[in-house]
């Protein structure tokens, strides 16, 4: 005697003729119809599954880009420092106003960077000025003294319009800060 399952049901009879697995299909009434529509398809799943994980994708990759944008300035910026170091490392002498020469060679040096935000300090022989212009104080541009030339930049992340600045208690504004130091040989 074979005894064949099919949901919940025996059949004693030993299944349908003709059928090996001795399994009886039995037709379904209209209640296993709806049943079957409802949950025995899986033809939206991979659409609700993408609607469900793009925003968080989109999130993922917009602060990717934001951190992009930030270390190339951070890249721009030590870039920059470097060269108005150089700079004046080689105008040490004949210069009036090391400041202000220093502060355009960086911004020429980071022009995708704004001007009016870059904040400049100079030691200069033991003497710190934070200035764009120190008119006079080429004094202390002494022979065989190390210059450092540190600069800083603000950034801000936004995600989608959305500044990180003041969110919660967590403060997501920064400053991006290059220091180079210059010897004189």
């Amino acid at each position: 005697m074979k005894i064949g399952f099919n949901s919940g049901l025996r059949t004693l009879c030993g299944g349908l003729p003709g059928r090996k697995d001795g399994i009886a299909k039995q037709p379904r009434g209209g209640r296993g119809r709806i049943l079957d529509f409802y949950f025995g398809r899986e033809d939206g799943n991979s659409m609700v599954e993408f609607a469900l994980t793009l925003p968080i994708l989109m999130v993922v990759l917009v602060a990717i880009f934001q951190f992009g944008i930030a270390f190339n300035n951070q890249l721009t910026l030590t870039q920059a420092v470097g060269a108005g170091a150089q700079y004046l490392q080689s105008v040490r002498t004949t210069t009036t106003d090391p400041c202000k020469d220093t502060i355009t060679t960086i911004e020429n040096s980071a022009p995708n960077l704004t001007p009016a935000s870059i904040t400049l300090t100079l030691n200069m022989n033991g003497t710190q000025v934070t200035a764009n212009t120190c008119s006079g104080d080429q004094s202390d541009l002494g022979q065989g003294s190390p210059v450092t030339v540190n600069a800083t930049y603000p950034c801000n992340i936004t995600l989608f319009g959305i500044s990180l600045g003041g969110l919660y208690k967590w403060n997501f504004s920064c400053n991006l800060t290059a220091q180079v130091t210059e010897y004189e040989y």
